[in-house]
């Protein structure tokens, strides 16, 4: 298009009604990559979590070039990265507003629209982006599609030179770096399926000189995060007052401990079924599941006034006439959040006619991503594997276990989690008899946190245990700057090496 064909420039943000046109801009813009487009599920996911980092430029009403982002915390990846770790296999759990970089996904123009400097105008919005949101600065993998004609004849660092040089012409290089993007790393095996690079990219920084650092009680996340495991004794209780001002008192003591997790197991509640013990098992759970959200709106309001956010382990939870066990995280900023457990036992199908639930996701939080797999869940990988993917960094296990051996597969499996996704798991069960509860005659339990099994861990991978079948609390202090260097720089790196090229795993929308 020439210059005196243009009537108006607009630059606003992406909708998703604008998918279809901006798919074939896309296309036509990597007509080397034809196949290589983004899906509208994953448009859509973009626009719901940074609305702000995902903007088009029209000309004349129609779409010329489109610019994608999103803002993360660098130093969970670092220098070394590829653009399916940073984007979170292309789901963008890895978004964070509490990040310190804003990340370039992906910025073309279609060649139409070439030459008119659309890009400079959608850079120079992500720079007033990075200004808006006090971020350190824009990071980004630039492609160097002109390399593929000098890959025989000399490296990529020697080639990033001579562009800079202005000896040889790479037009996305040569482009970057005439917009103040300096060149700090060469990335192999950065982009799969970007042959006209070798898939080499430039890791390319643009530095906020107008950052200020935030005041450390301003920060984001917090990266020492205290957790408080509650070892339930089982015993009967009058009601749902009686119940609670035991859970209060566990929360009043980890509350004066500092700990920002409260964790109570599955099934904690289960003894006020004994007001119900005249009639089926089946009957006498469902009765127990008209008290749940009674309960659920008291641990909402402990958790502010005791400044703690609480896991609330487990209770059955009847939806649509479908009995489920379900779990809830209560805030301490007041927000609550619903968990469901996937796979129940056996026991749970027969005996009380409960389903499995149907959604898995990660929750954000005051001290970052947290999940919670209740009991049998965390004896199923791909669980623990998906939210690792999302970017959860402790992983909550509330358990109710009656005998050693089904102790045993919960503890194991537990900790297999927390060393395959190099996360933190904290499990915490039920101790103690109910002799008046059918089908919740006995438990048995050893709360614990698990880490991955390195040099700045414990070399058994334990960092707690509470004593066995006894009722009490375990604090535990974790790192999470530890995992951060473990994914990086770890003896081994679980989640980087997964051999993705022959094997895939994914959640089902």
């Amino acid at each position: 298009m020439k210059i005196e064909e243009i009537e108006n420039i607009e630059l606003s943000r992406l909708e998703l009604h604008d998918y279809a046109e901006m798919k074939e801009v896309m296309r036509s813009s990597y007509h080397t990559m034809p196949e290589m487009y983004w899906r509208e599920s994953q448009i859509e996911s973009l626009i719901r979590k940074f609305p702000e980092g995902q903007v088009v430029i029209k000309v004349n009403g129609q779409i010329a070039g489109t610019a994608l982002s999103i803002i993360v915390d660098y130093n969970t990846f670092g220098d070394s990265h590829t653009y399916a770790e940073i984007t979170g296999k292309y789901s963008f759990n890895t978004h964070t507003d509490n990040g310190d970089v804003l990340y370039g996904i992906d910025v073309f123009i279609k060649p139409d629209f070439r030459g008119l400097r659309l890009g400079r105008r959608l850079y120079d919005y992500r720079k007033e982006l990075c200004e808006k949101r006090n971020l350190k600065g824009i990071i980004f993998g630039g492609r160097i599609p002109n390399y593929h004609k000098y890959q025989d004849r000399m490296a990529p660092k020697e080639y990033i030179e001579k562009v800079r040089l202005r000896e040889i012409h790479d037009p996305v290089l040569n482009f970057q770096i005439s917009n103040d993007f300096h060149p700090i790393k060469v990335l192999k095996n950065y982009l799969e399926g970007d042959t006209a690079s070798n898939e080499f990219a430039v890791l390319l920084e643009w530095n906020n000189i107008y950052h200020e650092k935030p005041l450390k009680v301003a920060r984001g996340p917090k990266k020492i995060v205290r957790l408080g495991l509650i070892q339930w004794q089982m015993r009967p209780y009058r009601d749902i007052d009686d119940l609670m001002q035991q859970a209060e008192y566990f929360i009043d003591t980890v509350s004066g401990y500092r700990c920002d997790f409260a964790l109570f197991p599955e099934f904690f509640n289960a003894p006020l079924m004994a007001a119900f013990n005249h009639l089926s098992e089946a009957q006498a759970i469902r009765e127990l599941a008209a008290l749940t959200d009674g309960i659920i709106e008291q641990f909402a309001g402990l958790a502010v006034s005791y400044n703690i956010n609480i896991i609330c382990g487990s209770m059955p939870e009847v939806v649509d006439g479908t009995l489920y066990n379900i779990g809830y995280i209560c805030h301490r900023d007041g927000n609550v959040d619903r968990y469901e457990k996937l796979h129940v036992t056996p026991d749970e199908s027969k005996v009380w006619g409960m389903k499995g639930g149907s959604y898995l996701k990660a929750y954000d939080t005051d001290c970052g991503k947290i999940g919670v797999l209740i009991c049998y869940d965390a004896e199923f990988p791909e669980l623990g594997r998906i939210l690792a993917d999302e970017g959860v960094n402790i992983l909550f296990v509330p358990f109710l276990t009656d005998t050693q051996n089904g102790f045993s597969r919960v503890r194991y499996c537990a900790q297999a989690r927390a060393i395959e996704n190099e996360c933190y798991v904290a499990i915490a069960g039920s101790v103690g008899n109910l002799p008046k509860v059918h089908n919740m005659d006995i438990q048995f339990a050893q709360s614990m946190v698990f880490t991955p099994c390195d040099f700045a861990f414990p070399t058994n991978g334990i960092k707690a245990e509470a004593t066995p079948n006894t009722e009490m609390i375990l604090i535990s202090d974790v790192d999470i700057d530890l995992l951060s260097e473990l994914h990086q720089y770890g003896s081994v790196r679980n989640l980087r090496d997964r051999r993705t090229d022959i094997f895939d795993l994914k959640k089902r929308s």
